[in-house]
């Protein structure tokens, strides 16, 4: 049975903040993960394959590269029905939160400038977040279509 636009408008809106969560989560924290296990680690005295094997297969290195392919496989589906210009804004949002995750995790010293850059950010994702996720094919298009080609 097929949904009417508005269901299905309702249902491809619920689906993209679910998608949109987990895009920002799996980045911020994936990042994060990925970070404490570099900072944990010896450090690097070569780019050997062998050295660079060894710490992907670190715990914490390896929860973040983990964390951090959902991010892309959750980012490419947001983008196959999502407009770009959607997205890549909205989804900063885990930019912002690893600023936190360093600042607050991490005990990183933020500068008052980079404050500034996070909310600018921050400014961004509240403007682009009022806007319609998909301008493009959008299901009220073809219900428009339809409708005139009824007549």
């Amino acid at each position: 049975m097929r949904q009417s636009p508005r269901e299905e408008n309702a249902r491809l809106a619920s689906k993209t903040r679910l998608l949109t969560l987990t895009v920002v989560l799996s980045n911020a924290i994936g990042n994060g993960a990925l970070n404490w296990g570099m900072k944990h680690a010896p450090p690097l005295v070569s780019f050997s394959p062998l050295a660079l094997l060894k710490l992907l297969f670190s715990p914490w290195v390896s929860l973040g590269v983990v964390l951090l392919i959902v991010w892309m496989l959750s980012r490419m589906a947001l983008l196959s029905w999502a407009d770009l210009s959607f997205v890549l804004p909205v989804t900063s949002l885990g930019y912002l939160l690893s600023v936190v995750i360093g600042k607050f995790v991490f005990d990183e010293r933020v500068t008052p400038t980079r404050w500034a850059g996070a909310a600018l950010i921050a400014a961004g994702i509240v403007l682009v977040g009022t806007t319609r996720f998909r301008t493009t094919g959008t299901v009220a298009d073809e219900e428009r279509e339809l409708a005139g080609s009824r007549r």
